[in-house]
C-alpha cells in the first residue's frame, strides 16, 4: 500500500518511515528525538501522520482537550484515505469503549470500569500470581541443565495471560485462540486480505464471553463489568465487549515486554544485575527504569486534533492525526538529563510518563506492575545465574508498531 497522503512539502519537515520490521528501535527513536518535539512519520501500510517524542510536550498534548480520540475528527478518515483493510486499523479504530471516547462520556465510562478494576481486586490477585509464578519456575527447574530455553514463551507469556484470564474469567482453553488473533491484530505483516475476519473474529470471541458472563456470572471483571452501575446508568453489550478486548489485550502485552525487557537490560547490564542481586537496589527500581528505558509500549496509536495545536516551534494541524513515541520520549535528555540513553536502576528521581499521562493513562498500569514485582524477584531467586544464549544483537523484534517486542527470549537458566 502506498502512502495515502503526504503533508511533507506543506509541513517543510523531513518524513520518517516507521520500519514495519522493527529492527533498529532504539535507533528509530533516536531519529525521531533529533525531528523535535514534533515528527512528521509514516506508519506501516503507507499511513501518515505526526509524533509527539519529547516528555513535556507528551504531558501537555495528553491534557489538550483539543486532541481527541474520535477517529471521525481525522481529515484522513473522512476523505475516505485510510481503508478498511489497513494493518492497524483495529489500534486506530477498535470499537466504542473508554480508549474511544473523550469528555463526559470518557468520565461516564471510565467511571463504571472503575467500579469494577478496584484496587483491591488488583490486590487479590497477589497470591494466584505468586502460585502460578512458583509454578512455572517449578517446571523451569526441572529442564536439563545448561539447555537453552525460551524464557518468554515458558514464563513471561503464559504468567500474564493466565492473570489476565483469571481477572477478566476468560476460559484458558480460549487462550491459544486469543493469542493467534493477537498476534495478527498487532502485527505490521498481517496480510490485508485477512484484516476484516481477524477483526470480526476477535468481536465473536469477546462477544460470546460477555453473553456467557450474562448468563451464568461468576467472581471476575467481566461480570463485574456487566454489573457495573452508576445512577441507574450501564454498561452498554457493546461497551462491555470492546472494553473486554482492550483490556485483556493491553493487560498481557504490556506485561510481557515489561518482563522480557527487564531480563534483557540486567543481562546486559552486569553491573546493574549486580546491585539488584546483591540487594543495594530495590526491585521497584528495575521495573520503572525498564519502563522508561526500554518502554514496552513504543507508539500508542491514535489521536487526532480538532484544531491547530503549537507544539514546540511547529504546529499538528487541525484533523491531522498524532502517535505518542514512548520510546522516543522515555530516553529524552531535557527530562532525564545527559544519561538518558543509558539504563541506570540508581535513577533517582524517574519520572516517566511510560503507562500514559491525563484522563486515558492506563487502568492496568498498577496490574502490570504487580506482575513485574512478583515475577522478576521469583526468576532471579530461582535463577541467580540465567543468562543470555544469545547476543543482544541476535534478540529479534516482532514487527509491531506499537509494542517493544521480541520473537523469543532464549537463556540458559544455570
Amino acid at each position: 500500500m502506498s502512502c495515502p497522503y503526504d503533508h511533507t512539502a506543506a509541513s517543510g519537515t523531513d518524513v520518517i518511515e516507521l520500519d514495519p520490521f522493527v529492527a533498529d528501535l532504539d535507533g528509530e527513536s533516536a531519529r525521531l528525538r533529533a525531528a523535535g518535539p514534533l515528527a512528521r512519520v509514516v506508519l506501516p501500510g503507507g499511513v501518515a501522520c505526526w509524533a509527539v517524542t519529547r516528555h513535556a510536550e507528551a504531558r501537555k498534548l495528553l491534557t489538550d482537550a483539543r486532541l481527541v480520540k474520535d477517529i471521525d475528527v481525522w481529515g484522513a478518515w473522512q476523505r475516505g484515505e485510510i481503508p478498511l483493510d489497513w494493518p492497524l486499523i483495529g489500534l486506530a479504530n477498535p470499537g466504542r469503549s473508554m480508549l474511544t471516547v473523550d469528555g463526559e462520556e470518557h468520565r461516564r465510562l471510565r467511571t463504571l470500569v472503575a467500579q469494577a478494576l478496584t484496587a483491591r481486586r488488583v490486590e487479590r490477585l497477589r497470591a494466584g500470581i505468586e502460585s502460578l509464578t512458583e509454578g512455572m519456575l517449578d517446571r523451569l527447574a526441572e529442564r536439563p541443565s545448561g539447555e537453552v530455553v525460551d524464557l518468554k514463551a515458558e514464563f513471561a507469556y503464559p504468567l500474564p495471560m493466565n492473570v489476565v484470564g483469571e481477572l477478566m474469567g476468560v476460559d484458558p482453553a480460549d487462550h491459544p485462540r486469543m493469542k493467534a488473533l493477537f498476534d495478527k491484530f498487532f502485527s505490521t505483516q498481517t496480510p490485508p486480505e485477512e484484516v476484516p475476519q481477524m477483526m470480526a473474529d476477535l468481536g465473536t470471541l469477546f462477544a460470546g464471553i460477555v453473553a456467557g458472563k450474562t448468563e451464568k456470572p461468576g467472581d471476575d471483571l467481566t461480570s463485574a463489568l456487566i454489573e457495573a452501575s452508576e445512577g441507574g446508568d450501564r454498561l452498554t453489550t457493546e461497551e462491555i465487549t470492546n472494553t473486554l478486548q482492550l483490556m485483556v489485550a493491553a493487560g498481557h502485552e504490556t506485561t510481557i515486554s515489561l518482563i522480557v525487557n527487564a531480563v534483557v537490560a540486567l543481562e546486559t547490564h552486569p553491573e546493574q544485575r549486580a546491585l539488584v542481586l546483591g540487594g543495594e537496589v530495590p526491585w521497584e527500581n528495575v521495573i520503572e527504569e525498564t519502563l522508561r528505558w526500554s518502554t514496552p509500549t513504543s507508539h500508542v496509536l491514535i489521536r487526532f486534533a480538532t484544531d491547530d495545536i503549537e507544539v514546540g516551534d511547529r504546529v499538528l494541524p487541525k484533523g491531522e492525526a498524532l502517535i505518542v513515541s514512548f520510546g522516543a520520549i522515555g530516553r529524552d535528555e531535557e527530562q532525564h538529563g545527559p544519561t538518558a540513553g543509558e539504563f541506570d536502576v540508581t535513577r533517582t528521581p524517574n519520572r516517566h510518563i511510560s503507562f500514559g499521562h491525563g484522563p486515558h493513562v492506563c487502568p492496568g498500569a498498577a496490574l502490570s506492575r504487580l506482575e513485574a514485582s512478583v515475577a522478576l524477584p521469583a526468576l532471579y531467586e530461582r535463577f541467580p545465574r540465567l543468562r543470555l544464549a544469545v547476543s543482544r544483537e541476535e534478540l529479534r523484534n516482532k514487527p509491531v508498531v506499537t509494542q517493544n517486542d521480541l520473537f523469543d527470549l532464549p537463556v540458559v537458566l544455570a
